[in-house]
């Protein structure tokens, strides 16, 4: 199955991992937000970059093994 671009949203909470589960405890703390989509949903997504804020702006960077991940828009 190909994953397809999100495209951009808007943060809705975020919150920072800082006890991670063992397979990803090398990337804590990293930042978790749900973002709701432009195109309509909500998706629980990793944060690359700046930390984001609740209402921030977000555009969809990559997936990575099936996550998506978004960072702050310019």
């Amino acid at each position: 199955m190909t994953q397809q671009p999100l495209g951009s949203g808007q943060i809705y909470t975020e919150t920072v991992v800082w006890s991670a589960p063992e397979a990803h405890l090398k990337e804590a703390p990293y930042q978790m937000a749900i973002v709701v989509l432009d195109a309509g949903g909500r998706l629980t997504a990793r944060i690359l970059g700046d930390r984001v804020q609740i209402g921030d702006a977000v555009t969809f960077a990559e997936y990575r093994d099936g996550v998506p991940f978004f960072r702050k828009a310019a």
